[in-house]
Order: structure tokens, then C-alpha cells, then sequence
């Protein structure tokens, strides 16, 4: 591993910043937000991310190796992307630069990567720290490429979108995805204490406003510093606040939802499998989640619509009728009040009994369609209006159901000479029990009725 040299944090510059205070000291230039102050120092020094930074992380052993290969930090904000990235620089003794994909173009990336090349030819790896690199365009994207794969940079990339998605799969193969997770409760505490420490008191909060501010954190460790510095401009000697004096203090922390994006399709998703797995309470909770967040309830109302059909289908035939109104209800009374019923038709539909039977059964006839497109039906169900079409056969033998013994004639359906196909299989749960046990005894009466002739 090349020798450890401080870690620039400009874009081009050559000076290198001189080291960063200790905690609690002024900074020349003003004052700093406490989100800065508490900056970790040493990788160390971050919180909740175990899983990469701890002995057995995988940063962690790639350090150890002395191998630290480009990569791509994907999670929340405020989980400490930008500062577990500079923190690698320092360690592995390489050079920090810095830009964000939201104020930087072609122009930009030109620059950064021409001083890289001059640094490499003084024997200095630079690690390339790009903000937002999602925003980037497919052909900006492209043009880490060669500077990757030569070594000019090590390539550090942040995002809050999904990879998968947000990335050039060319990008994406140069690179190893490290997934940060949002802060758990107790490394808010840890921050917390950390920002009692820094000020030299506690927070003017009781137990329970304690654990309310680390809910309306959600996870955001710089979300949660910045309320707490409100907390520490109070007057010293302020009584302990209570839930509803913190609520009063702090404006509540918008759902983090963006209906453009992943997260959208990441809560439907959790959406639809609760409902599948009869869980009305989860149901209900991500339903409330969506709503907060700003998604449109028609939206909501259609998934609901498709799910009836899909997973509760025939063992309640009611749920489709109930999906219809709890829409039009929503139609006629808009938000908030549209919204009940379509909390309502979330119950109903986690508590019903579910079968995919009419789904699977609609795939298999589509699939056997698209297998035998060419086949006419059987002549003797075929009506004969003319006399043509009566010498032809059209309509010989047709049996009238209605006139049968058990209003079933038993007869074929299928093409002639195509194999009878079981596509509908319903379950023995709700109302498709019935069914079950109606169609078994038809199948019986049918296999009767063709080894006695008739």
C-alpha cells in the first residue's frame, strides 16, 4: 500500500488543506454545522456500517490487502457515503477529489481526469469521488471507463438509486456495489451522545421525545445532528421536552418516497405481498406509507383492482365487485375521505382467502392458443343458419344441455383431435371450494357418460 498523504478535498487544486479541527474547536472561517463538526476522523469512528467497516467488512479487507478496488456506495442519506469515501483516501494513501454529478459536466470530468493522469506520472493514485453519479448521462457514464480500467482513478461512486437501474451495466461490471444501510436506533444514539459530548450538555428532552427524534431521524444521520444543533440553541436551563413540545419545535421530516423512482416500486411491491400473504396489518401500513409519501391513490386503486383478480380471484368473487367500488368511491369523494375506502378494500382483500387458480388457468389457455391458433371448433357446436353449412355437418348432434337429466351433456368442447387440456385447477380454499368439488363431479359424470355411449 503506497504511503498514507493527507486527502485533498478541492477538485483540482494542489494545496492540500490543512488538518481538520478537533471537535469542538472554532473553525477560523465561521462556524461549522454540527453534521461537520462530528465528522468521523477515522473509519472507525463511523457509525452502522458494520457490515463494511467492521474486522470482517469488506472494506475493511480490502484496506487490510492493500487492494482497494472502484466502487459504487449505494444507500439512504446521510449513512455516510461522502465520508467513508474520503476516510478510504486517507487510509489507503491516496488522493481525494471530490465533484458532484449534480454541478458537473463533460468539461469537468475532463479536467478531473487529466490532473489524474498527471498525478499517477508523480507516482499518486487519485480516488475520484463522484456525488450523485446516477445523474449522470449514458455517455458521461461511459467516460470513467477507460480512466477505471487503466488505473488512472479509483472510481468512488455514490447514489441513492438502485445500481441495477441508475447505471451503465459497462459501468456497473468495472465496479463492486457496496450497500450502506439506513442507521439503525442505536447508532442514532451513538450520534446523539456523540453531539452531547461536542456541547457539553444534554439534550433538553425526556425519554420519550428521545426516542421520537430518533424516529423522525428515519435513519438519516445528518438529518438527526441537524435537529439536535436546533435543540442545542435553546436556552441552557430549558426543561426537558416532551413529545409534544419537540413536535411543536421541529417541523416533522417529509416520508422519504419518490414516486419517479425505486422507492416507489419498492413499497407497491411490499404492498402486493402483504396483501398475497393475508397480512392485513402490514397491508394497511404500507398502503399508509404510499399515501404519505404522495403517491396517487388511482394508482393504488388500479394495483388494488389487478390483485383481486389475481391473487384472490374465485375463492372470494366478491373481492373484484368490492375493488370496483372502493375506485369509485374514491372517485366521488376524492382525499382524504376516498382514502377509507380504499384502507377498507386493503383489509378486505389481506383477509380474504386467495387463489391464483383463474390466473394460472388464463396463462395455460393463452399459451395452448398461441400452440394450436389454427383449429376449428368441433362441427356439432357450431350453429348452421344455412343449408350449406347444415350439409357440412355444422350443428349435427348437438346435445341441449338444458334438456339432459343433470342439465350436462358431458360433450367435448375441445378441437377434434386435439387432446383435452385442464387449465382451471381451483383450490379447496373459500368460496373455490365449491367450485372444486362442483367441477370434480361434472369431470366423474362426464367420464361416465363417454364409456356409456351416450
Amino acid at each position: 500500500m503506497p504511503p498514507r498523504r493527507p486527502a485533498s478535498q478541492d477538485l483540482f487544486g494542489a494545496n492540500e488543506p490543512a488538518p481538520s479541527p478537533e471537535p469542538g474547536a472554532a473553525a477560523s472561517a465561521g462556524p461549522r454545522p454540527l453534521a461537520d463538526r462530528l465528522r468521523p476522523r477515522m473509519l472507525a469512528e463511523v457509525v452502522g456500517q458494520d457490515q463494511l467497516l467492521g474486522e470482517e467488512g469488506s472494506l475493511r479487507r480490502m484496506l487490510d490487502r492493500g487492494a482497494l478496488a472502484s466502487l459504487i456506495l449505494w444507500g439512504p442519506p446521510g449513512v455516510g457515503k461522502t465520508t467513508i469515501a474520503r476516510l478510504l483516501a486517507e487510509e489507503a494513501g491516496l488522493r481525494f477529489v471530490s465533484i458532484s454529478a449534480v454541478f458537473s459536466g463533460v468539461a469537468d470530468l475532463k479536467r478531473a481526469f487529466d490532473e489524474a493522469r498527471m498525478r499517477r506520472a508523480n507516482g499518486q493514485v487519485t480516488l475520484l469521488f463522484v456525488d450523485e453519479i446516477h445523474r449522470f448521462n449514458r455517455a458521461q457514464q461511459d467516460g470513467f471507463l477507460p480512466v477505471v480500467e487503466d488505473g488512472t482513478v479509483v472510481l468512488v461512486g455514490a447514489t441513492t438509486e438502485n445500481p441495477s437501474f441508475a447505471l451503465n451495466g459497462a459501468l456497473l461490471s468495472r465496479c463492486q456495489v457496496m450497500v450502506l444501510k439506513r442507521l439503525d436506533d442505536a447508532a442514532l444514539e451513538l450520534l446523539l451522545a456523540r453531539a452531547e459530548a461536542e456541547g457539553g450538555r444534554p439534550l433538553p428532552l425526556d425519554e420519550a421525545a428521545r426516542a421520537t427524534l430518533r424516529a423522525m431521524a428515519d435513519g438519516d444521520g445528518r438529518y438527526l445532528l441537524n435537529m439536535a444543533e436546533q435543540l442545542q440553541a435553546l436556552p441552557v436551563g430549558t426543561r426537558p421536552l416532551d413529545v409534544a413540545g419537540l413536535s411543536s419545535l421541529l417541523a416533522r421530516r417529509a416520508a422519504l418516497y419518490d414516486k419517479d423512482r425505486e422507492e416507489h416500486y419498492n413499497l407497491i411491491s411490499a404492498l402486493h405481498k402483504s396483501l398475497r400473504g393475508s397480512d392485513p396489518d402490514a397491508a394497511l401500513y404500507w398502503f399508509a406509507r404510499m399515501i404519505k409519501g404522495g403517491e396517487d391513490a388511482r394508482y393504488i386503486a388500479r394495483r388494488l383492482l389487478r390483485f383481486a383478480s389475481e391473487d384472490v380471484g374465485a375463492a372470494d368473487p366478491s373481492s373484484l365487485n368490492l375493488a370496483l367500488a372502493a375506485w369509485e368511491s374514491y372517485e366521488r369523494l376524492g382525499s382524504p375521505e376516498g382514502e377509507l375506502a380504499l384502507a377498507q378494500l386493503v383489509l378486505h382483500l389481506a383477509a380474504a382467502p386467495k387463489s391464483n387458480a383463474a390466473y394460472a388457468a388464463w396463462k395455460a389457455a393463452q399459451a395452448a392458443a398461441a400452440e394450436t391458433g389454427s383449429l376449428m371448433p368441433p362441427a356439432n357446436i357450431l350453429n348452421a343458419p344455412t343449408k350449406l353449412m347444415k350439409s357440412l355437418g355444422y350443428g349435427r348432434d348437438y346435445a341441449y344441455d338444458h334438456d339432459t337429466e343433470e342439465g350436462f351433456s358431458g360433450a367435448n368442447y375441445f378441437p377434434d383431435g386435439m387432446e383435452r387440456l385442464r387449465l382451471y385447477r381451483p383450490t379447496e380454499r373459500g368460496a373455490e371450494a365449491r367450485v372444486a368439488r362442483h367441477l370434480e363431479r361434472l369431470e366423474a359424470l362426464r367420464e361416465e357418460i363417454r364409456e356409456g355411449g351416450r
